[in-house]
């Protein structure tokens, strides 16, 4: 997956006015909360054709360490 493609889906996931980039923190976008994260799970799930559980991205800080997640698998 692309980048920008990426971006935006996490954008749109969000519900965020916030402009994401891969350097942007988790923490800093008011909008990643516990639904957000299920979202990312389940589309996680149904991109990876897979269970994701939570704690397989838990120590994610960063849209880049999400979209790394999904680049690696």
């Amino acid at each position: 997956m692309k980048q920008e493609d990426f971006l935006k889906t996490l954008k749109d996931m969000m519900d965020t006015e916030v402009e994401l980039t891969l350097e942007t923190k988790l923490s800093d976008v008011e909008e990643w909360d516990s639904l957000s994260l299920v979202t990312f799970l389940s589309y996680c799930n149904a991109r990876l054709n897979r269970p994701v559980s939570p704690e397989e991205i838990k120590d994610a800080q960063t849209v880049n360490d999400l979209y790394k997640f999904l680049e690696v698998y």
